[in-house]
């Protein structure tokens, strides 16, 4: 099973604070644990909402709006995509996270869909996915 590990922004981070030295060696050593574990797919820090954009969605309309974003608590500081064996795996790994910010913070853990959660997708639509997600692999290790 893969969860999105999901560290939610705080107002430091949209303010562009940046970790401490400590913060940054105690999650990179945490990191190093889900490495050297086998369950780390991705993980990286996001820069604040106002180096970004939003583009919002009617019918066949698009708008696109930059940032900042104002509501801090909905948005997204960084992640870590993890595969491990159960939601229980995956929240005892987050509890040893380093506090993010060294304050009140929250990390937010969703499990991923894969293509067999997908009741109306074809055998065919799920094949053409599994060959999608080896050819990624493919490519990600060959660096």
């Amino acid at each position: 099973m893969r969860f999105m590990v999901i560290v939610k922004a705080t107002e430091d981070t949209e303010a562009g604070a940046q970790p401490t030295a400590e913060q940054l060696n105690e999650m990179a050593a945490f990191n190093e644990e889900l490495v050297k574990a086998g369950v780390l797919l991705a993980g990286e820090g996001l820069h604040p909402s106002s180096k970004g954009a939003r583009v919002y969605f009617s019918g066949d309309k698009r708008t696109v709006v930059d940032g900042p974003f104002t509501e801090t608590k909905e948005l997204i500081a960084g992640f870590w995509l993890i595969e491990v064996k159960s939601l229980e795996e995956a929240v005892e790994w987050v509890k040893r996270v380093p506090n993010p910010t060294g304050d009140e913070s929250q990390i937010e853990i969703r499990q991923v869909f894969t293509e067999d959660d997908f009741v109306n997708a074809s055998e065919e639509l799920k094949d053409r996915e599994r060959e999608l997600r080896a050819e990624q692999e493919a490519r990600a290790s060959q660096g």
